[in-house]
């Protein structure tokens, strides 16, 4: 087993993570007032007047039709979206928004990264701008909501700003993320993770999809379809990062609150396991004598999930993706390569668990040779509680029930918590159906979380 880490039990259990520090307390309320010495955030229940009428130009029908129309980019015939990350869809998509931005006065640009960006221009535009948005890549059965409502929120909040003439003193930007989803290219949350500095872009360019296609490759081919959007450099300080997003769970319907105030992301461990064995034929190796990499993978999965299971109700462990090679019905499997997706709010416990998959899966290798390479590492978070509390002030004094809930899903605004104060709202989504077609959210429901963006957006731009 592996020595810090702690390690699975033959029974099933988990043992004591050792020398691993235990979560930094999901619980534990941080108070960005008190941690950074700001103190323009406003107190109580009331929302500025300018604040309170920029609200009023928040535009539910616009707001609906712009996401109808973005879902024609990608759709699938059940009514889902396929728009993976730098695709031939995506880059319609981003066309679309370029399109809306320019019509509207606000400036375009991109990064290194491929990360998008919609500039409302401020007073003093020297000073960190505001940043709102999230991702518009999707699952291969992804719905309509997922990522992209963040990126049309915070449009729509740019757009009620222009309608009522107002000028904030900082810059807001709308950003829209490159390869969160991790779908095309894994893992995700590329584009933030460049920007926030978490990872070093060269290696996120080097990384492959299953046709060999490079990240840069495949941005060069965004960036030639738009030779007059400007470059800019990958990051800058920020002021703020703002990201609306569907629940993603039945918390908030259940409720029936319309508006999450979200307490932080739970963590998150990836893997990547390679099994490798021998390829043989399946009428004449001798059973006793097989190499199958095919046997020693399903090994491994069932041992790990029996040991998710008995560990913790709430560890979720999910093997996403498998293939087999050469994948023939009367060849021995010689190669099979396998996703682990680790999630837990305790972060000690998660990385526990983590550890001692190494060990395990070479236990259960048989004659086969195992790699298990390590993807993602993201600790819990929590967001800082002024933020959170005055999200739900605005809401109450919008007429919007809130409440605060944890986000079991990770999202961009991870990477942004580590270099700005950080924030995320939650609206909900029908049964808590997300990553398929059959995703949907309200058009009330929408309007509302943007309602709340706007006047939080406006109060943070000054």
């Amino acid at each position: 087993m592996s020595g810090d880490g702690g390690g699975l039990t033959e029974t099933g259990g988990l043992m004591g993570a050792g020398g691993a520090a235990p979560a930094e307390s999901w619980r534990r309320r941080t108070d960005w007032r008190k941690e950074t010495g700001e103190g323009y955030m406003p107190s109580g229940r009331e929302i500025t007047p300018e604040a309170e009428r920029i609200v009023g130009y928040v535009n539910r029908d616009r707001l609906w039709q712009r996401h109808m129309e973005l879902a024609r980019f990608g759709a699938r015939s059940d009514g889902g979206v396929n728009r993976q990350a730098l695709s031939a869809e995506e880059i319609a998509a981003r066309a679309h928004l370029i399109g809306i931005a320019r019509a509207r006065g606000f400036g375009v640009a991109t990064d290194p990264a491929g990360n998008l960006f919609f500039r409302l221009q401020g007073r003093e535009p020297h000073l960190p701008p505001v940043l709102s948005g999230s991702h518009m890549d999707s699952q291969p059965t992804g719905g309509r909501f997922d990522g992209i409502y963040g990126v049309l929120a915070a449009v729509e909040v740019l757009e009620a700003i222009r309608d009522a003439g107002h000028v904030p003193r900082r810059s807001i930007e709308a950003v829209a993320w490159m390869n969160e989803e991790g779908s095309r290219f894994a893992p995700g949350m590329m584009g933030s993770e460049a920007f926030a500095g978490v990872r070093p872009l060269d290696e996120i360019l080097g990384v492959r999809d299953a046709d060999g296609v490079t990240v840069a490759a495949a941005l060069a081919t965004v960036n030639a379809a738009f030779p007059d959007v400007p470059l800019r450099e990958l990051g800058q300080p920020i002021e703020a990062y703002v990201e609306a997003h569907i629940e993603q769970g039945p918390v908030l319907e259940a409720e029936g609150r319309v508006v999450g105030a979200v307490t932080g992301i739970q963590g998150k461990q990836t893997f990547r396991v390679t099994v490798t064995g021998e390829e043989a034929h399946a009428g004449t190796k001798p059973m006793a004598e097989r190499r199958d990499a095919l046997i020693a993978a399903s090994a491994m999965v069932q041992r790990l999930h029996a040991i998710a299971r008995s560990t913790a109700e709430d560890l979720m462990l999910t093997f996403g993706r498998f293939t087999v090679s050469p994948n023939a019905p009367s060849v021995v499997p010689a190669k099979v390569v396998f996703s682990i997706d680790l999630r837990h709010f305790d972060t000690g416990l998660m990385q526990g668990f983590g550890a001692a998959i190494p060990d395990l899966c070479a236990e259960l290798a048989g004659g086969c040779t195992v790699v298990v390479e390590p993807l993602v590492d993201a600790p819990s978070l929590v967001f800082p509680e002024a933020l959170r509390e005055r999200i739900c002030d605005i809401a109450a004094v919008l007429g919007h029930p809130a409440m605060d809930l944890p986000s079991a899903a990770g999202h961009d605004a991870r990477h942004l918590h580590a270099i700005a104060p950080a924030a995320m709202i939650f609206i909900p989504c029908h049964q808590g159906i997300s990553h398929h077609p059959t995703e949907r959210a309200e058009p009330g429901h929408l309007h509302a979380g943007a309602r709340v963006l706007a006047a939080l957006l406006v109060e943070l731009a000054g």
